[in-house]
């Protein structure tokens, strides 16, 4: 049986910690939690997950729908193979359930080690970090018609991923509730990704040259927690822009004017350029505008000092958002969604 709250404080349920409320706000735990939540009399639903990858610029206007779908389940093993495919409830925390697996002895997921969030937020992002992103192991996952209250199985074909895209963002956006994820995962001979100079480097000062999965792990989170605040002590979203994606004709102009411009080849005549250079070229790192700020270690986190607005941190946004297409005449995109 849900509980319906009205007029609730959203403040504990976004990393920002930003102080906005629900006309009205339903925690489900179970599918059949979820269809009668989104059989409610409300003309608005929001769906919202861990909060890690939203900005509050304002109250929200209608129902809110926090999935706390939690399980986690082997539901096939292959043992010839090395294979193992892991089901996983929407609302189970992406941390957690990496540090599962890296107690069963279950690689594939190492490197997105210490990504806020919860799983069902996972595929419309495609999350990713260190050379490893999630489609590498998505299987399947399960969703609700939010209309009809149907169940389709979205296959990895289905999801369309691409950077930090996915056909939940496109397509099918505003469509359905994610209740479950499917990964297929290694169980042994582990295919590890350390080519990341950060990774390769941190195993190196370590002096670790054949590395496990739970190795591999503990220098990403030893990286990320050099480099990014904890959500639980400073207010912020992680990383806020993605790094955009140009041609190498425009590459090549933009490096006569900077030489030292860092890239990464990304295939078919395109080049990544680290958009947390970018704002740090253009002044931003560690500046505080009031109570919203820049991070002093990392460029691409934004962070609230304590009791910013939404808006502040927004209107913080568009003003790197603006001076970088100025300096670099470059559009950076938000990878936060913007409420």
């Amino acid at each position: 049986m849900i509980q319906l709250v009205k007029n609730f404080s959203l403040t504990d349920f976004n990393t920002f910690g930003i102080h906005a409320q629900a006309k009205a706000f339903v925690s489900v735990r179970s599918i059949e939690e979820l269809k009668e939540a989104l059989k409610l009399n409300f003309e608005k639903r929001f769906i919202l997950g861990g909060g890690s990858n939203i900005l509050l610029t304002k109250d929200i206007e209608g129902l809110v729908i926090h999935n706390a779908i939690k399980g986690i389940e082997v539901v096939k093993e292959d043992k010839n193979a090395y294979e193992v495919f892991v089901s996983v409830g929407a609302g189970e925390n992406w941390h957690h359930l990496v540090v599962y697996c890296l107690e069963n002895g279950w690689g594939g997921i190492e490197n997105l080690a210490l990504i806020p969030g919860n799983v069902g937020t996972a595929p419309i992002q495609n999350i990713g970090a260190y050379g490893v992103e999630l489609k590498d192991v998505f299987h399947t996952c399960t969703a609700i018609n939010r209309k009809t209250l149907e169940t389709k199985t979205f296959t990895l074909e289905d999801c369309q991923f691409g950077y930090r895209e996915s056909v939940f963002k496109n397509e099918v956006k505003g469509q359905y509730v994610i209740t479950s994820v499917t990964l297929k995962l290694t169980t042994a001979n582990h295919k590890l990704h350390t080519q990341y100079g950060a990774i390769s480097d941190t195993l190196l000062e370590e002096e670790i040259t054949m590395p496990s999965i739970q190795e591999v792990a503990a220098a990403v989170i030893k990286i990320r927690q050099s480099k990014l605040p904890d959500p639980k002590k400073i207010g912020n979203s992680g990383s806020f822009f993605k790094n955009p994606m140009i041609s190498q004709n425009e590459f090549k102009q933009l490096r006569e004017r900077f030489e030292a411009i860092p890239f990464y080849p990304v295939g078919n005549g395109m080049v990544k350029v680290p958009a947390g250079w970018l704002i740090e070229q253009a002044g931003f790192k560690g500046k505080r505008f009031g109570e919203a700020g820049v991070h002093d270690k990392q460029a691409l986190v934004l962070i609230n000092h304590g009791s910013a607005t939404g808006k502040a941190i927004w209107d913080l946004a568009q003003r790197i958002l603006a001076t970088v297409k100025e300096t670099f005449d470059i559009v950076l995109q938000t990878e936060v969604n913007i409420i």
